[in-house]
């Protein structure tokens, strides 16, 4: 008798999986399971939706299907269409909810409609709305100046219209970022047309018959907008498993088998919580996923792998790029001895059954292209801020708009930035990724050359 497996959520870790095993996948999205971090090109015009859709699923995907209920001790999964879905192991892959900031007139008068012209940007049906909505010309405002309302501002830009950025903190991208590159970035930002504002506090949105008018900062200035953009961040989308009494804290709390509180039901992506920490990004999704295909084929003999382990090869776009959007031309070496090795804990096919694999973390390095005139490439990983003791390096080339850092402690590479010139970006990861010991003989600065101290 098979497995019966079903997935909830078709976004990048419950396609993987999907991918791999025969499962039930319901995707509450209408549309095909698709990358995420590339949306900012759908709005830009690069790319058409369908450019940025995963690799087949080994079922069909059930589109429009929301979960609403788990009923564990049938195991079943009710549907919003009134139906009822049999498990014997359960995934919850349901991915992360936009924040919506406090805002005065965020709402219509139900309480429940954002107003004509305010979308989040999470999904191909938000980005679709604001690129049929916006036209060379119009005033729009993205609320939020991390990686995500970046890349939404810079889209938006790219489209014609008048962008303003309002960040709230000191500068932007500052979970990535250190000051000096957050400041290079914040140039380069401008000379793409967009006015950046930061420490400024947006309190309230004016609308007219239901459509934005307005935005309102806390210092009393108001802007005019036809649209405007929430990137205020992402939180994990955990009330299916918190009504189903499974253990959630900030995100559903799973071990190294990626099991829940429940040991028929999993969970992996942007809702899984895994030794007290929540992801976010593609890179620990896809890793998650590929561990749990190993926990369920060396559980469940009956099932049959498929597919490729690379993460360049199924589920992410060519560049190997992990938690943030840039040109589908480029690629990045992935952790161990070259491009397109599997990572930790991928199963393995062809040859034998699958060994049982526990997931224990992805480091994940961020990256961002940045197109115009003069594009500029942008890498962060690990600490960027050094603790006292830390040894930093450091250079700069205001000519070519070059800025390199790295951290390190001891003799281990905690940490960099790299903006504008990334030729040293790949030894860089792996050297951070694999955790080794810095070679003595090599002097620090050689860290920051294109062969990062491998000559």
């Amino acid at each position: 008798m098979s497995t019966r497996i079903v997935v909830v959520g078709g976004g990048t870790a419950g396609a993987r999986l999907a991918q791999r095993l025969p499962v039930t996948l319901l995707g509450e999205e209408p549309h095909a399971p698709y990358n995420r971090v590339l949306l900012a090109e759908v709005l830009a015009g690069r790319y058409a939706p369908e450019v940025i859709a995963l690799p087949g699923t080994r079922e069909p995907v059930r589109l429009g299907v929301r979960a609403v209920r788990i009923d564990r001790a049938a195991r079943t999964v009710e549907c919003a269409d009134g139906s009822l879905v049999g498990y014997d192991r359960l995934v919850l892959a349901t991915g992360s909810n936009p924040v919506l900031p406090p805002l005065r007139g965020l709402r219509g008068p139900d309480g429940a409609e954002l107003p004509e012209g305010v979308r989040a940007f999470r999904t191909l049906d938000d980005c679709l709305a604001l690129r049929d909505r916006v036209r060379p010309g119009a005033r729009a405002v993205v609320i939020g100046g991390g990686l995500l309302g970046v890349s939404a501002a810079r889209a938006l830009a790219a489209l014609g219209a008048e962008v303003v950025l309002a960040q709230q903190g000191e500068r932007l991208m500052e979970r990535q970022l250190d000051a000096s590159a957050s400041d290079l970035l914040h140039e380069h930002v401008e000379s793409l047309g967009v006015e950046v504002h930061t420490e400024c506090r947006v309190s309230g949105l004016r609308q007219r018959d239901g459509e934005v008018t307005a935005v309102e900062l806390a210092d009393g200035f108001v802007l005019d907008a036809q649209v405007v953009v929430l990137a205020c961040g992402v939180r994990p989308r955990v009330a299916l498993a918190r009504e189903a009494g499974l253990a959630v804290a900030t995100g559903i709390v799973v071990d190294d088998e990626l099991r829940t509180s429940d040991p028929h039901i999993h969970a992996i992506g942007d809702c899984a919580e895994h030794g007290g920490r929540v992801y976010g990004l593609a890179a620990p999704a896809l890793d998650q996923a590929d561990a749990l295909t190993t926990v369920l084929l060396s559980e469940t003999p009956t099932l049959a792998p498929c597919g490729q382990s690379s993460r360049g090869a199924v589920g992410v776009p060519p560049n190997g790029v992990w938690g943030s959007p840039t040109a589908p031309a480029e690629r990045m070496p992935t952790t161990g001895g070259g491009e397109g090795d599997a990572p930790a804990g991928a199963p393995t096919t062809g040859g034998g059954a699958a060994e049982p694999a526990a997931y224990t973390g992805t480091r994940s390095l961020t990256r961002l292209t940045l197109p115009g005139p003069h594009p500029l490439d942008l890498a962060a990983f690990g600490e960027t801020t050094p603790r006292p003791g830390d040894d930093v390096v450091q250079l700069t080339d205001a000519t070519r708009r070059a800025y390199r850092k790295v951290v390190v402690r001891g003799d281990r590479l905690v940490g960099g930035v790299l903006l504008g010139d990334l030729a040293a970006v790949g030894t860089l990861a792996r050297a951070w990724e694999g955790d080794e010991a810095l070679p003595d003989e090599a002097p620090l600065l050689h860290l920051l050359t294109h062969d990062g101290g491998s000559s």
